[in-house]
């Protein structure tokens, strides 16, 4: 898998985030795992078993990457350059561990198709931490 992070994987849909947000949503997961507040919406599946049409056939390629959105909170970060480089960071966190989202060779998982990371640190952390927080995550979202 290739360490990169398109434009593709963005969350842009103002609808999805909608529903990431919506308060007392069954379909939305959550968790908190410092210094981040996660929140993922796995793929709609078809209702109706009777329709084979609606099914995707299993395919041998890896999973769809999922789409993922990052905030920072300006209230806790009043400078735009703060809450900038506390995005980079994650977002390159996020990049260099994709691959911990789709388990072993062994044990392949299929991740959730939206991702949201809320960073709820009051103060900037180091790359590092932001880094093995970001692995922690990704396992656990398995």
């Amino acid at each position: 898998m290739q360490q990169t992070f398109t434009k593709s994987e963005r969350l842009c849909s103002k609808k999805t985030i909608g529903q990431l947000f919506e308060k007392g949503s069954t379909a939305v997961g959550t968790y908190y795992l410092f210094p981040y507040r996660v929140l993922y919406l796995r793929a709609e599946t078809p209702l109706s078993p009777e329709s084979p049409g609606d099914f995707p056939e299993a395919e041998k390629g890896p999973a769809p990457l999922p789409a993922i959105l990052i905030t920072v909170s300006k209230r806790n970060f009043k400078q735009a350059v703060d809450r900038n480089l506390i995005r980079r960071r994650i977002r390159e966190a996020y990049r260099k561990n994709k691959p911990f989202l789709y388990g072993t060779p062994e044990k392949p998982k299929t991740p959730p198709a939206y991702i949201a990371f809320l960073y709820t640190a009051r103060k900037k952390i180091s790359f590092e931490e932001i880094e093995k927080s970001m692995k922690l995550v990704l396992t656990k979202l398995q």
